[in-house]
């Protein structure tokens, strides 16, 4: 593998945009068809020097905000989002561990955790790391979640799902404060210098773009406040209004149970239904 992949990708992207597409001129001698460094540079808001230090491999760890950038700038299709973000994760490093760094998330259930979960049966309930991972999760939160495509295979992951997955959208009527809430507890459940954090916010920079950069860049480390009610377009009960309870369980190494209850009648009634299986649903008014 060369040791300036990162500088390659971005300069093959570069070459393969055509300045028509990002309504540019055309204009002018050209050695390649596609955009010259002067006109990346520009519509990503950075220096020519800069981005030449990128390319050539003279710099291989740009920020979370210059990689957005160069994103959005590019216009790169989800495929060559998730194809940089393993770019980055390789030629920074941010794939190995390193002293120092937050321990693992943690990714092993205790079975007394496993006989909580049954016991809350059918409440929908989930048990998360500190990296939105889902763990373990009752058959309630499957019949719930699983139809707008959360617990999707291969790794179920809350935040993935938030700002990745175009399904998000419909399925959270209230997507951005939802998405505001996801970055706040990310960033309150973080530690200092945690590797895998740091791994996960540049993975999602690249795939998700400016909705997540933007958020990450601004929103301070403050909890959200508990006891919320999550609005839940569901495609078989309709919307679903679910009151949101959080049990940090910290001797689990930073894992939580967050439970989702009915706010109203409505919502119990579709849940019931839910539980009770095929032939029993009704739509939820809005």
């Amino acid at each position: 593998m060369s040791h300036n992949e990162l500088g390659l990708f971005l300069r093959a992207r570069r070459e393969a945009t055509s300045p028509a597409d990002l309504g540019l001129p055309m204009g002018g001698r050209r050695r390649t068809p596609g955009l010259r460094r002067s006109e990346l540079a520009t519509l990503a808001g950075i220096s020519v020097e800069y981005l030449t230090r990128l390319e050539q491999g003279r710099d291989r760890n740009p920020s979370p905000p210059v990689l957005a950038a160069l994103v959005e700038a590019l216009r790169l299709t989800p495929d060559d989002r998730t194809a940089l973000a393993h770019t980055v994760k390789a030629a920074s490093g941010a794939d190995r561990l390193c002293p120092g760094a937050g321990r693992p998330p943690a990714r092993t259930v205790r079975p007394t955790l496993r006989a909580l979960l049954d016991r809350l049966e059918p409440t929908p309930a989930v048990l998360l790391n500190r990296l939105t991972d889902v763990l373990a999760r009752t058959d309630g939160y499957a019949r719930v979640f699983g139809p707008v495509g959360l617990l999707d295979p291969p790794a179920p992951s809350l935040v993935r799902f938030l700002f990745t997955d175009p399904r998000a959208g419909a399925a959270h009527p209230e997507w951005a404060a939802d998405a505001d809430a996801m970055i706040a507890r990310l960033k309150v459940d973080s530690v200092p210098d945690d590797h895998h954090l740091r791994g996960l916010v540049h993975e999602l920079t690249v795939t998700a773009g400016a909705p997540f950069a933007e958020r990450w860049a601004a929103l301070p480390r403050t909890l959200p406040r508990g006891g919320g009610v999550r609005r839940l377009a569901h495609p078989e009960a309709g919307e679903l209004r679910l009151a949101e309870e959080t049990l940090e369980l910290p001797e689990a190494d930073g894992q939580r149970l967050l439970i989702h209850l009915p706010a109203d009648d409505a919502t119990a009634t579709a849940l019931d239904a839910l539980n009770r299986g095929p032939g029993t649903l009704r739509v939820v008014a809005g």
